[in-house]
């Protein structure tokens, strides 16, 4: 069957929503971001376990040099993002709301680089053995902000093939609009980056997924992917197009099992940042110490896109913008519909962080007064790209019910927000699911180990 046909095809996907773009900062090229006096690295920053120290407090580092390492395999180094010298290890606030150790560096202005930092050779001459070490090793996990270790990834499972691999240009989330640059500025690479990773997985064909309203992104992507042999197609505009298992449906009309992942369909996704990420260790050696990310909203002075080193401290981005204006509301790290509201502008920046969205408070605390009681509308079930039952999932969490959410399939749920988003009396139910999981992990350890003393 052509390929090209089949894609054009597309399958129709239930669920979602049509938010506002906002997409105001599309036509602004990416730029580098502040040069930070010094930087804070969590030592977790991916999915999996904590990295540990493998520096001393007065040591001098450098650009690119690992400087934190877990003999686990879900896992992914951390490097320097600039040079300068080990000045402690501290227990400092997380984008992901709590505390974790990390590592503080005070920059010496030079920004030398690390001698390990340089090309790695030809990718297409390796084995997917050495591909997958040496993206291991450069720290790479994805950057659509799930942090997952590619390496992890694109590692292969018994009875698993993967014939189509998916470079995720979507990019649903208003506001955000660093991956639509990327697929602009970045075109060539970031689709090497792809090839790199379909050899890695001995993948069949490889397809560039990017949604209807960035025409621009599209063809320039069919004209760099038409001369390397990959395909291109236009998705419907979307939220939460870009989800990994919607994104497969769509494209593929293969559905992800519950419980399920990607290669049990035969399909692995991966976003146009990650891509360009394996690009640059690869070609020029660099591990993935910067990122790039849009800074938005009303309640910041200036917007940009932004390439910013990992451990600037979101206080510096801010300000490197021309700070906040207006009466400070809500300052979220990612986007507005999965990304989350911070306490202070005192966390860094990190390998996840899709955006920094700040929102006056004028704006944001303008609206009516949230009642907080499911009326059984059922608009959230309607809209639920999962075909879930999120009214369900808040009212047990509220009650600490984690069987009945363990046997609803709470871990289906990819918090994507369009039950709150759609629901009249604007019942948190993405900070509800978010406790039910937790919930629901502790009560299966409970559970696990009733049965080890049975």
């Amino acid at each position: 069957m052509n390929i090209a046909k089949k894609f054009r095809r597309r399958y129709l996907v239930k669920g979602g929503i049509h938010p506002a773009p906002m997409k105001s900062t599309a036509s602004f090229v990416i730029a580098p971001g502040p040069a930070p006096d010094g930087v804070i690295i969590p030592l977790t920053q991916h999915v999996g376990a904590q990295c540990e120290p493998i520096v001393e407090v007065g040591e001098r580092v450098l650009v690119g040099q690992k400087i934190g390492d877990s003999g686990e395999f879900l896992s992914a180094p951390v490097h320097s993002s600039i040079s300068g010298e080990v000045t402690g290890f501290v227990r400092h606030p997380h984008p992901y709301g709590h505390e974790v150790l990390s590592i503080q560096i005070a920059s010496d202005g030079k920004f030398e680089l690390s001698p390990g930092v340089e090309p790695k050779g030809d990718p297409f001459e390796m084995s997917p053995e050495e591909i997958r070490k040496i993206i291991r090793e450069g720290g790479i996990v994805g950057l659509g902000g799930a942090t997952f270790p590619t390496h992890v990834k694109i590692s292969p499972v018994q009875g698993k093939q993967i014939d189509t691999l998916i470079l995720n240009g979507a990019e649903c989330e208003p506001y955000l609009t660093g991956d639509h640059r990327l697929l602009l500025e970045k075109t060539r690479e970031v689709i090497q980056g792809g090839l790199i990773l379909k050899r890695a997985v001995n993948a069949r064909e490889v397809v560039v997924a990017i949604e209807s309203n960035k025409k621009d992104a599209i063809e320039m992507a069919q004209e760099v992917g038409g001369e390397l042999g990959v395909e291109v197609i236009s998705l419907p505009s979307r939220y939460p197009m870009g989800a990994e298992k919607t994104l497969i449906k769509t494209v593929l009309g293969r559905e992800v099992p519950s419980g399920g992942l990607p290669m049990d369909v035969g399909a692995l996704v991966d976003n146009i940042g990650t891509c360009y990420a394996i690009h640059e260790l690869f070609y020029k050696g660099m591990p993935l110490v910067e990122r790039v990310l849009t800074v938005q909203g009303d309640g910041i002075a200036g917007h940009a896109n932004l390439r910013v080193r990992i451990g600037t401290l979101v206080h510096d981005v801010v300000e490197f913008c021309g700070g906040m204006v207006g009466k400070p509301g809500k300052l979220i790290i990612g986007g507005p519909m999965m990304g989350l509201a911070q306490h202070t502008t005192s966390v860094p920046v990190i390998k996840g962080t899709t955006g920094i969205i700040v929102f006056r408070g004028e704006t944001f605390f303008s609206r009516e007064p949230a009642h907080f009681v499911c009326i059984r509308c059922g608009r959230c079930v309607r809209r639920c790209p999962m075909n879930l039952m999120p009214y369900a999932f808040g009212a047990f969490a509220d009650m600490s019910m984690w069987q009945k959410l363990d046997e609803c399939h709470i871990d289906d749920c990819v918090e994507c927000g369009c039950c709150a988003y759609v629901c009249p009396t604007k019942n948190p139910l993405v900070q509800l699911v978010k406790v039910g999981k937790e919930g629901v992990v502790r009560y299966r350890k409970k559970m696990g180990s009733y049965q080890e003393e049975d």
